[in-house]
Order: structure tokens, then C-alpha cells, then sequence
């Protein structure tokens, strides 16, 4: 027979393993739950760390760019002479998009 030990812990803990377990006595759902958690793989994370985070940003960024860039380009192949500001603009927010991907 295995030695038993006790474990306290928190009667809210209490109440969601009771509501959780099914047909499983305490101590099985405790195993199952652990023996669960620890054959998950490493490279199984459900979340972004910092660094996927920051060069999928610089990935935005660049194709955000490549997309402005395409379509300036593409207007003025057509042979349209831009009249507006918003050339201008464009032309501003492109160029700071190249520069903030140049700083990294």
C-alpha cells in the first residue's frame, strides 16, 4: 500500500476538484491532472513571448510598407501626378515605416 500524506488546501480548490473529477476519487484526479501537466510538451505554449511579439511588429510593419509602397509606385507608373496631400502623407507615413524597421 502506498504511503498517504495530507494536503491542505483551500475549500474553494476543494469545491472545483469535487465539481471537476467525475467518478475519480480525489487522489486520482490530483494524478491525472498532474501526470497531465507534465507530459505537455515544452513547445506547446498558448501564448506569444516577447520577442514573437516584436518581430511579428517588425513584420507588420514591413509588409505595411511594402503594401504603401507597391501602391505609390503603382499610381504613379499609371502616369497620375498626385495633386493632393494625401500623396504627401502617404509618402510621410511610408517613409517613417521604413525608418522605424531600420532602428532594430
Amino acid at each position: 500500500m502506498a504511503e498517504k500524506r495530507m494536503l491542505i488546501v483551500d475549500a474553494e480548490v476543494v469545491r472545483k476538484i469535487d465539481e471537476n473529477r467525475g467518478d475519480m476519487n480525489c487522489s486520482e484526479f490530483l494524478n491525472f491532472l498532474i501526470d497531465s501537466q507534465l507530459k505537455e510538451e515544452i513547445g506547446n505554449q498558448n501564448y506569444v513571448d516577447k520577442e514573437e511579439f516584436h518581430q511579428f511588429a517588425l513584420g507588420m510593419k514591413e509588409l505595411l510598407r511594402n503594401f504603401l509602397e507597391f501602391f505609390l509606385s503603382y499610381g504613379l507608373e499609371l502616369g497620375k501626378q498626385p495633386q493632393d496631400k494625401t500623396f504627401e502623407e502617404l509618402s510621410q507615413k511610408l517613409q517613417a515605416l521604413g525608418d522605424s524597421g531600420k532602428k532594430t
